[in-house]
């Protein structure tokens, strides 16, 4: 690009089409104090906080750039909500999630070092290259990208000291405590949904999303069902949906994204959802 402000223009202007976020502001203000100014803030589908920081050529600093002004951002989680609920609603502020915020970080390139640094992070962070072709097409590549799980260390100290109660229990909570039978389905589910491509798995507050650009699966642990239940991204209507197994979940409140829910609760379930999983992975592209 020939500005940076340009290529932030373009990612601001389609922001849910190319990352599955939803823009909030840009060249947000940290205050007298922080002094600095994030290039955008957006919302995921998953409800996680997103900033994003922009490099028209290679740099160094970007992913350093990111990680300061995501510690600011944790710090000042109720501005935050005022903003969502300002631009999207109060349903939305109501449902962000501070779990696993994350750094999203998008230039011309990386150098091996801005890479390694990255996977050294216990921070939820994306490496994003753009490439420009001619005055008509921009495209962005995932170049690295680190899952995090930073939700409690990144959390405020008052609430650190706090015990976990049954209601804030996150899945990864619902997961160890769940039998050795649904920890093994969980186990082979996650390998079957990794090993579909280039998807990389979250844990989030209440489910484990599974993303390409976007979650093509969002699985949730039913522990005293014995059972996993696992949203996709597959039209209901496309398919023949069976009592127990698939259900039309596109005007049901569910935690996760996607409109198809799949109730696997054995390894026979898993086999023969195989192609539904296979469907949700090509959709989310």
């Amino acid at each position: 690009m020939e500005l940076e402000r340009h290529l932030q223009a373009l990612v601001e202007a389609n922001m849910e089409e190319m990352l599955g976020v939803r823009f909030l502001a840009s060249e947000y203000s940290t205050g007298p104090v922080h002094r600095g100014r994030i290039d955008s803030l957006g919302l995921d589908e998953d409800g996680s906080p997103v900033l994003i920081e922009y490099k028209r050529t290679s740099s160094e600093s970007v992913l350093a750039q990111g990680l300061f002004y995501l510690s600011w951002l944790v710090e000042h989680r109720d501005e935050f909500e005022a903003l969502v609920e300002k631009r999207l609603g109060a349903e939305a502020a109501e449902q962000v999630d501070w779990s696993n915020p994350r750094v999203v970080c998008i230039a011309a390139d990386f150098t091996r070092y801005d890479l390694a640094a990255a996977g050294m992070s216990h921070h939820r962070i994306d490496m994003v290259v753009y490439r420009r072709y001619g005055d008509d097409l921009v495209t962005l590549e995932l170049a690295a990208s680190v899952a995090g799980g930073c939700g409690t260390l990144l959390g405020r100290r008052s609430e650190l000291a706090r015990p976990v109660s049954a209601s804030r229990r996150t899945v990864t909570d619902v997961l160890a405590q769940a039998s050795g039978e649904v920890r093994g389905l969980y186990d082979e589910l996650d390998a079957r949904l990794l090993d579909l491509g280039e998807g990389h798995s979250v844990s989030l507050q209440h489910y484990v999303a599974y993303r390409r650009r976007r979650n093509f699966a969002c699985v949730r642990v039913l522990a005293q069902a014995q059972a996993l239940v696992v949203f996709l991204r597959v039209d209901p209507t496309t398919v023949q949906l069976i009592p127990g197994w698939t259900r039309d979940v596109r005007r049901i409140g569910h935690l996760g994204t996607g409109e198809l829910e799949v109730r696997i609760g054995s390894v026979e379930d898993l086999d023969r959802s195989m192609a539904l999983l296979h469907t949700s992975y090509a959709a989310a592209a």
